[in-house]
């Protein structure tokens, strides 16, 4: 079942391109994509899903980071929804194609060697949203180098979201306190990674609903930075 008139973006969820798993859809694949589900760029976007807006919020970076910024994230999502009886469907909503053009924001994007400079850095801090597991080189999940960027702070996603309140974010105070424990200030610039930019997209998300101008999403992640020789961990 599904939010009536929505439409499924079907199993890549993530967006990643057809040439490379760790990366989002380069601009041609993105504008097939999007024009495919009937996005233009007069079209309000509302994202949700049932995994604590996880991958909303990866749609809401894509979409954004190739100049959709008319785009939301339904707060709760599918699990609030669902348990205020909200109305759902099981029929399948059709769309037209549309024409998607993409202009591609380089500010809500990083690459390898941009993390890298931020390692000891200032102006900068590197967040590590991924388990503790991941984060201390306990899981590996299957990259060849284990252990956390040097310097990064280190919260995992799933704490800026309110485990009692159908999935919902946490309050803007409750918010503001996690980011200030871990050093994480609106005048310095953040970037954010996992294991392929995913939990990063709603760690990036939710700074951006909470004012932050300054953040980037390491796309490639743990899965490029710990599988190339050379790259700092601990």
């Amino acid at each position: 079942a599904h939010i009536p008139n929505s439409v499924n973006v079907g199993s890549n969820t993530f967006v990643k391109s057809a040439s490379s798993s760790l990366h989002v859809m380069d601009a041609n694949e993105i504008e097939e994509f999007m024009s495919n589900l009937g996005i233009d760029s007069d079209t309000t976007v509302i994202c949700y899903d049932g995994r604590n807006s996880l991958t909303a919020t990866r749609f809401w970076w894509v979409l954004n980071y190739y100049g959709h910024t008319n785009s939301k994230v339904l707060n709760g999502g599918w699990v609030k929804w669902i348990s205020e009886n909200k109305p759902v469907s099981i029929s399948p909503n059709k769309v037209d194609k549309t024409k998607f053009v993409a202009k591609k924001d380089d500010s809500l994007i990083a690459d390898h060697n941009r993390v890298l400079a931020a390692i000891n850095s200032d102006t900068d801090v590197i967040w590590d949203a991924r388990t503790i597991e991941e984060y201390n080189g306990q899981n590996s999940r299957g990259n060849k180098n284990t252990g956390h960027v040097p310097s990064c702070v280190y919260t995992e996603w799933l704490d800026l979201i309110d485990s009692s309140n159908m999935s919902c974010f946490k309050s803007p105070s409750e918010l503001d306190k996690i980011f200030e424990s871990i050093g994480v200030t609106r005048e310095k610039q953040v970037f954010t990674y996992w294991q392929g930019g995913i939990r990063a997209a709603h760690v990036l998300f939710t700074l951006k609903l909470m004012g932050f101008e300054k953040v980037s999403n390491y796309d490639g992640s743990m899965g490029e930075w710990a599988n190339m020789d050379g790259m700092p961990l601990e």
